[in-house]
């Protein structure tokens, strides 16, 4: 009696020759359009003569199947159904690049095709395919910017990626906006030297040629690079510092044995109900640990202002636009993926994929609105 295997295998047989009979089928008519006859047929209409045929072997989804690619004399070879340097059917590309963007590396890519349809597919021919994410990067960079977005995250990430014969950490910038429909959605991504003032300099250039407008609120971290291009660019926009940044600033010059308790009195002063009590907290904050702590206490003073910006805005908007945790998903995100990578080729390489990942991620904002926009015109317009 067959045995289970024997039947998968039969029946995987079988698959495999109905598809390869089909695509036959449709060569085959492909050189009689391109000669005007069939096999041996007199016809009025032939245009051309055969020319004998060259075998080809497809991957698809049923496996690696090998058909026959008939020739004309003058018309070339019927190669138009598979396309002229096509070896993998469009399902297995969009496959490979599905599964390089979710995570798995172009080494380990091999034994994965193998499995599944009995052929591998070598880290060259991943990187080729995947160079079809160039066309979502040129999307997200050129699409044009129509309606306004009052709040414009920002923030950067880093990965390593080899730059004139050298591994470089370099940073990849990301920033998306708050659109009047209370939707977020993501604006640009871009690979700088660092994050420098010239970076972000590029990036929010790019934003404005493309039409950003309506900014009334940038959320971004303490970076004197970014401080310095947004004032540059966009200097009549008020910009609020990542609270949650500010804290582990703070931190930073606390004792790990004091920070619990340093922690309750910093979230206080900056996530208090009002910028009034904001800054009661923030000089019994002053009071209570400027002998123990004056590294600490300095630094919530310096950064006070400009991380309480967000107060002159919707009550209800403030727990989103007071910190940049929504890019640190994201980042978190992208520094998953590209774990598996580990040093870019190069820059272009890393700007594919980490566009790729970033739009995947993203994707999912369309399905409910992030802030009630309808709140802002009128709190807005009180507090000016």
């Amino acid at each position: 009696m067959p045995t289970q295997e024997d039947f998968q295998r039969d029946l995987s047989d079988r698959c495999r020759e109905a598809v390869r009979a089909t695509i036959q089928v449709v060569l085959d008519e492909e050189l009689e359009r391109l000669i005007g006859a069939g096999p041996y047929e007199r016809s009025v209409e032939r245009i051309d003569m055969r020319n004998g045929h060259y075998p080809r072997r497809v991957v698809t989804t049923s496996g690696e199947v090998e058909v026959r690619v008939g020739r004309s004399r003058t018309g070339g070879s019927a190669t138009a159904p598979l396309g002229r340097y096509a070896r993998r059917s469009p399902e297995i590309d969009d496959a490979i690049t599905k599964a390089y963007v979710n995570g798995l590396s172009t080494r380990d890519m091999a034994g994965v095709t193998s499995a599944l349809v009995g052929k591998k597919v070598g880290r060259s021919t991943v990187s080729r395919v995947t160079k079809r994410l160039e066309d979502e990067v040129a999307a997200l960079r050129n699409t044009p910017l129509t309606t306004p977005f009052p709040y414009v995250y920002l923030d950067a990430t880093f990965v390593d990626a080899r730059w004139a014969r050298t591994v470089e950490n370099v940073s990849a910038l990301v920033a998306y906006g708050v659109g009047l429909d209370g939707y977020r959605t993501l604006l640009a991504v871009n690979i700088g030297v660092s994050e420098s003032e010239a970076s972000w300099t590029t990036l929010l250039a790019e934003l404005v040629a493309r039409g950003l407008s309506g900014v009334r609120l940038l959320i971004r971290d303490e970076h004197a690079g970014l401080i310095a291009a947004a004032r540059k660019i966009l200097p009549e926009v008020r910009q609020q510092r990542c609270t949650v940044h500010l804290t582990r600033n703070v931190f930073s010059n606390v004792p790990k044995q004091h920070q619990k308790r340093i922690a309750r009195e910093v979230v206080s002063v900056l996530h208090a109900d009002s910028i009034d009590e904001a800054k009661k907290n923030l000089r019994g904050f002053r009071t209570r640990f400027v002998k123990q702590f004056p590294e600490a206490v300095a630094c919530l003073e310096r950064g006070f202002d400009d991380a309480t910006t967000y107060f002159a805005f919707p009550e209800e908007h403030w727990i989103r636009i007071r910190s940049t945790n929504g890019l640190e998903r994201l980042h978190g995100e992208i520094k998953r993926r590209t774990r598996a990578i580990g040093a870019f080729p190069d820059r272009e390489s890393a700007l594919r994929l980490i566009t790729a990942v970033a739009l995947q991620t993203t994707s999912i904002w369309g399905d409910r609105t992030y802030l009630d926009m309808s709140l802002l015109d009128t709190t807005y317009a009180a507090a000016a």
